[in-house]
């Protein structure tokens, strides 16, 4: 078995919604039925038994090793905690060839896990053991290092129910809301809108302390030292027993509370100031420790946090007693579960345990309370209980100020009281600190009480009522038109001021500046146009190869545009190989398209046509022929139709009309270019799907020119030497057929075309373009570039040249090397009154250089 081309699909794909690890595997005639694989059933399930070797209902072939692979990779991450559901194994054409899916929730798992799942499968061919528990560790290590942690994954996931997309923008907890003008970002407990002055303020304890102070919020009396002996002359001035802090510190670290002894003092200075040279020595309030969770104006959780202690048995050692406390699957290492593993293995751990009487070998005794730290931070191995329904709205409101004081938008207040069902006051209480980026742990899932749904609390905090952070998105997908249909619809959206951003295969675009250039209608650069600050709704041309190489970037649009499917394009790749085949590629982003969203399908397709079945949404479908079936029954049911006729382009709804002139869209030449006029449907009815008003759609269509600066490529026009020059970058045989039927409506005396081919199309896909073109044009030159994208030189122009074997009407047939010069040898032999069809290549470079030699003549 060899396993190759290991793909993340990153957004909804041709698999399905999940996210997923795709790889291609290769069995040999042996490994394509594991029950004729003598012993190997046996073998892999005495290595790992929770494997599943049933066949998948309705499946007849056989268990090939590939479907082995697929369900060990599934099964490996499911027990190391991931909740993962979803694999396939398809076979392709070539024979022992599948493509393997398998869901992941956490990419570097996924990879690993195919990797495991594989060397698992080794072992049992050859006999070698294959430790399932150490595997199985290591995934679960590898899932909490790269998994948002409890904080950050709880407000993502309100943000989910919500509705509101987000996306990782690092491998840590920096995460974005919401797209293009609408998105907001977290960073943990902190959001783009806490203020880095606020956050300073914060981490300065000492200056916390003031500012309170002077809002008349009871703090704890005390003072910065820089050495020991000032750290203890401050002890007494405060009076015993005293708090010892850095300064500048988090998450419970270098804290030493109640100490009571000179000899405490100074050993809790020594550890306090090796995490910050000024340290905190402060009046120690007795009471409990307890937690606010202050959002926005609101207290939204309140919860008692109790030190990290263990309960004497008269026979176990602390040690001990802590590896059975430890042994709970809720405690981990770090902050990736709900409560952290207790360490007895530091220097405030002894001390703490030496001013009981105890070190880490005693037995106490049973029943005895033994606290080994004095500070209750959840990181050091506390506990906590929640007291939200406690707290005394003069209190709450208490933390609120606290908060507003120091800045923060969302915060933990440090509360030291005896309790919280009774008012704030300098006798009963004080607040010891304000934390930036607060962990919620302690509020998503006590030890003890109701946990609180802290997530949501924030993401309501930072998405007004009714937003989701969504802009519009407009999706387009075809065999031809898709680019042009892109330009159009981005074109129309933006008549109102709107700022659009759009990927196509020329560029990526935010309004009207190009940011990117080449290829750009994969999910990378649509991501990037998400990412951006200005962008008030987008459209993307939705390529074949980014649905296939990591699926689509958003998990759905409100507008998927099908423009047609025709005898397809790029067929024989990535193991698409029939027209069927490629509708479901193109069909993703109609599947995912929003319930209140809509899809736009050219009814004249029989395929695109049949993808109304799989939208979620309403269906407009648009036809040149007012009296296509499908068109009609659906204008017969009262929905959304677009169609041609009488020279304008009508738009209908049940009893309701509205028309556009063919002679007010330059880009259809008042109706002569068929597809163009395709084009214009599909756009118009994208504009009306997205609410576009009339005026603004009939604007945009007027001002919408169809020249190499608007629609690059695309049917742009020039006059040289009175003949007609057009320059398309058509390249597979529907746009051929176009083409013709467009070239057809210009009278011309002579007709010549210049062509080349892609490399990587079929055979006879190759053939079938200059067949077509055979038709309709008098001379044909047949250009070969540099890249020949896997042909041997000469192999593509042998194949066009086949293709005009039995022209009927092509009669002069040249070959030259290079697409410049065979543009040039073209325009030197054109008369008035000529037109001439060249297919480009390499657009931009080619419509300058034809754009130059008009300017020339």
């Amino acid at each position: 078995m060899e396993v190759t081309r290991i793909r993340a699909l990153r957004g909804p794909n041709l698999w399905g919604r999940q996210t997923a690890v795709e790889a291609i595997v290769s069995c040999t005639d042996n490994e394509l039925d594991i029950e004729a694989m003598n012993g190997f059933d046996v073998a892999i399930r005495a290595r790992f038994p929770d494997i599943d070797l049933l066949k998948p209902a309705g499946q007849e072939q056989p268990l090939s090793l590939a479907h082995v692979l697929a369900n060990a990779a599934l099964r490996l991450q499911a027990l190391a905690g991931c909740p993962v559901s979803f694999f396939r194994v398809s076979a392709t054409l070539e024979h022992g060839l599948f493509q393997v899916v398998v869901e992941y929730t956490e990419e570097d798992v996924g990879r690993q896990a195919l990797d495991d799942a594989r060397a698992l499968c080794e072992a049992a061919l050859s006999d070698q053991p294959f430790d399932v528990p150490a595997v199985l560790a290591r995934l679960r290590e590898l899932d909490e290092d790269v998994r948002l942690g409890p904080s950050t994954g709880a407000i993502v996931q309100a943000a989910h129910r919500r509705g509101v997309p987000y996306h990782r923008l690092t491998q840590g907890s920096l995460v974005q809301f919401g797209w293009g003008r609408k998105q907001r970002r977290i960073q943990a407990a902190e959001t783009d809108r806490t203020s880095a002055i606020a956050e300073a303020i914060a981490q300065d304890k000492e200056l916390t302390k003031r500012m309170l102070a002077s809002a008349g919020i009871s703090v704890p009396e005390g003072q910065i030292v820089t050495d020991a002996d000032q750290a203890w002359q401050v002890a007494q001035t405060v009076g015993l027993p005293v708090v010892v802090k850095p300064r500048d510190g988090n998450q419970g670290k270098g804290v030493a509370v109640n100490l009571q002894s000179r000899e405490a003092v100074l050993e809790a200075f020594e550890v306090a100031s090796a995490i910050c040279d000024d340290v905190i020595v402060e009046r120690y309030f007795p009471g409990h420790d307890f937690r606010l969770l202050v959002v926005g104006n609101q207290l939204v959780a309140a919860a008692r946090r109790d030190p990290p202690q263990v309960i004497g048995d008269g026979v176990h050692t602390v040690a001990q007693l802590v590896d059975v406390v430890n042994a709970d699957p809720a405690r981990g290492e770090g902050h990736g579960t709900s409560l952290t593993r207790i360490r007895i293995d530091d220097e405030i751990a002894r001390s703490t345990l030496a001013r009981h009487g105890y070190t880490a070998d005693s037995i106490p005794e049973n029943g005895v309370l033994v606290a080994l730290r004095s500070n209750a931070n959840l990181s050091t191995g506390g506990s906590a209980t929640d007291v939200t329904d406690q707290v005394h709205p003069e209190l709450a409101e208490v933390a609120v100020a606290a908060a507003r004081m120091v800045g923060l938008d969302i915060c933990g207040i440090d509360l030291v009281a005896q309790n919280v069902f009774e008012p704030l006051t300098k006798d009963n209480g004080c607040i010891v600190e304000v934390n930036a980026a607060p962990g919620l742990r302690m509020h998503l899932a006590p030890s003890f009480g109701k946990p609180r749904l802290v997530g949501e609390a924030i993401v309501d905090h930072m998405c007004a009522p009714g937003e989701n952070g969504r802009i519009p998105i407009v999706a387009v997908a075809g065999t031809n038109g898709k680019t042009t249909t892109t330009r159009l619809v981005a074109h129309l959206l933006g008549v109102n001021g709107q700022c659009v951003g759009m990927t196509n295969s020329d560029g990526v675009y935010v309004g009207s500046q190009c940011i990117d250039t080449g290829d750009c209608s994969g999910p990378r650069s649509a991501r990037h146009v998400l990412l951006h600050p200005y962008v008030d709704a987008a459209v993307f041309e939705t390529a074949r190869g980014g649905i296939l190489r990591e699926g689509l970037a958003f998990d759905r649009c409100d507008v998927a545009v099908v423009t047609n499917i025709g005898v397809g394009d790029h067929l024989g790749l990535n193991y698409i190989t029939t027209v069927e085949d490629l509708a479901a590629v193109k069909r993703v982003i109609v599947e995912n398209v929003a319930s209140t969203g809509t899809a736009v399908l050219n009814a004249v397709d029989p395929i695109v046509a049949g993808m109304a079945t799989n939208c979620p949404g309403q269906v407009i479908f648009f036809s040149t022929d007012p009296a296509h079936p499908v068109l009609a029954t659906h204008r017969a049911q009262g929905k959304r139709c677009v169609f041609a006729e009488s020279g304008r382009i009508v738009l209908v709804e049940g009893g309701w009309e509205q028309s556009f002139a063919l002679a007010g869209i330059p880009l259809t030449q008042n109706g002569r270019i068929g597809f163009q006029v395709e084009n214009a449907m599909a756009a118009i009815a994208a504009g009306w799907a997205m609410g576009v008003a009339f005026e603004d759609i009939q604007k945009g269509l007027a001002s919408f020119v169809n020249d190499p600066q608007t629609a690059p490529g695309r049917f742009n026009m020039f006059t040289f030497n009175g003949a007609t020059v057009i320059a398309d970058y058509g390249h597979n045989p529907d746009a051929m057929l176009a083409l013709v039927q467009a070239v057809d409506q210009f009278p011309a005396t002579h007709r010549s075309v210049v062509i080349s081919g892609a490399g990587d199309r079929r055979d006879e896909d190759l053939r079938r373009q200059t067949e077509i073109l055979g038709e309709a044009f008098d001379e044909a030159i047949l250009y070969e570039d540099m890249c020949q994208r896997g042909r041997q030189p000469g192999e593509v122009l042998a194949l066009l040249q086949e293709g005009l074997v039995n022209a009927s009407r092509t009669r002069k047939i040249e070959e030259i090397q290079g697409e410049f010069v065979a543009i040039d040898r073209a325009l030197e032999r054109l008369q008035p009154g000529d037109l001439c069809l060249i297919l480009i290549d390499q657009v931009e470079e080619a419509l300058a250089h034809i754009a130059q030699r008009v300017a020339a003549q």
